[in-house]
């Protein structure tokens, strides 16, 4: 499953980063502690030498007596060794034995070169840690001109690093384990309403029942946000499915009418014979069922268009255009283009509809005034007659497809203010209608027209 697929990346990503943290912790810590323990130890073997070399100094007859040499760190014991200026050993501390102090290169820098030093060694097999410091060449002592040297073993250092490194190692499994553990129990938690969310699509996918509803996580999260997002898809897509089923019953009621009157007069001709007034009404129903089909055409571009790929178009010249078609169109507009960004064939045909919208509607001798105007973001083209217009009732329905008013006995789909509200809408736009004034409202562009061949 996904899910179990997800929580085995959480649980692993987070045992990856509590391993990554601890060991970066271990290691820093392992770092700062050697730097300490370290430190700690040459100032010690430092202040014994100083120590020593004060000795050397003051009362040299003191270096060979028993006991004056020894010296502890904690629980390990400082190794001090007196060398005179020719290397030769003139006291040492009992802690030795038989055993002489590696001859360094700090040692020779401290005899050679009168510079005192650290270095690392081995004595026997036990890995210590060496300081060499000159002595004073004033004095009467044997060990005048010479070295002290003092050791201390870094063995108990390197046990404390090495349990510290367990220790890491150690906790990063523990910690990997219980982060993994944790993740996985709240990587489950999490993606509990997802799963939920996941049968509940996959219920609805298998009955195709878009009134059906995801179920709510009742969370404030993404993935609240992602259930509303997908229900609120889900109830668009109900109402496209619901607008689609109206629209093929009223297209096959619309298209049943003159293919029902179609099949009675071919049926008479065929009978009876033609005659003029038989061919007429052929024609007729012919010429609406061409006229339906081409609007139901041109509602399905528009509800299936791509995004619009628009050129500067000016409303003004769409208005005369329209006029031009209609002797009884005028045209009031101010001076000047108003341009918007459209494709001008679908502009064309829509403020097309509203002329003949208006001229099926208004006065039989009455006038059609289109104007034009803008502001600053805005441009508007409207076409009225001087009709009545439409009533509070009627203008609720007006845009509805194959919506033609009660008792309407006039010719026509009752589809194209449904193809001018679809063109605006496309547009980035919107139509209104205002008694027997229809306005298309679009977003203005200042932008240069393109000359037409």
């Amino acid at each position: 499953m996904r899910s179990a697929g997800i929580q085995l990346r959480v649980a692993l990503a987070a045992a990856l980063a509590i391993v990554v943290a601890v060991v970066v912790l271990g290691v820093a810590v392992a770092t700062r502690l050697d730097s300490q323990l370290e430190g700690t130890l040459d100032r010690s073997l430092r202040e014994r030498a100083t120590e020593v070399a004060r000795l050397a100094a003051s009362t040299p007859e003191l270096l060979t007596r028993p006991g004056t040499l020894e010296g502890r760190l904690g629980g390990s014991q400082l190794l001090v060794q007196v060398i005179d200026a020719r290397g030769r050993i003139v006291a040492r501390s009992s802690g030795l034995g038989s055993r002489i102090l590696p001859d360094a290169p700090v040692v020779e820098a401290a005899l050679d070169d009168r510079e005192a030093g650290y270095g690392s060694s081995r004595l026997g097999s036990d890995p210590v840690r060496v300081y060499a410091a000159p002595l004073g060449e004033l004095g009467a002592g044997a060990a005048r001109g010479g070295a002290v040297v003092v050791a201390g073993t870094t063995a108990d250092i390197e046990d404390t690093l090495a349990a510290t490194r367990g220790f890491v190692v150690l906790s990063s499994i523990v910690a990997a384990l219980l982060a993994a553990a944790l993740a996985t129990v709240l990587a489950r938690r999490a993606l509990r309403p997802l799963r939920r969310l996941s049968s509940g699509a996959r219920a609805i996918e298998r009955t195709g029942d878009a009134s059906q509803r995801l179920p709510d996580p009742h969370t404030r999260d993404e993935l609240g946000t992602l259930a509303d997002t997908l229900n609120a898809m889900l109830a668009s897509l109900e109402r496209a499915r619901e607008a689609e089923q109206r629209f093929v019953g009223d297209a096959s009621h619309e298209l049943r009418t003159p293919l029902t009157a179609l099949r009675g007069n071919l049926a008479y001709a065929t009978k009876h014979g033609a005659d003029p007034e038989v061919l007429a009404d052929i024609e007729a129903d012919a010429a609406r069922l061409g006229l339906l089909l081409d609007d139901l055409l041109a509602l399905a571009r528009e509800d299936a268009a791509a995004p619009l790929q628009g050129e500067p178009v000016d409303l003004v010249a769409i208005a005369r255009e329209a006029a031009a078609a209609d002797e009884r169109a005028d045209v009031a507009t101010g001076d000047g283009p108003v341009i918007v960004l459209a494709e001008r064939p679908a502009l064309e045909r829509a403020v097309g509809n509203l002329v003949r919208n208006a001229r099926r509607h208004g006065p039989p001798e009455g006038r059609i005034t289109l104007a034009v105007d803008h502001d600053r973001d805005r441009a508007r083209i409207s076409v009225e007659d001087e009709g009545p217009g439409l009533t509070a009732e009627q203008r609720a329905h007006a845009f509805e497809r194959f919506w033609r008013g009660a008792g309407a006995d006039t010719p026509g789909s009752g589809l194209g203010l449904a193809i001018v509200k679809a063109i605006a809408e496309r547009h980035q736009g919107s139509v209104t209608v205002d008694g027997s004034r229809f306005t298309i409202d679009l977003p203005a562009s200042h932008g240069s027209i393109k000359t037409r061949p």
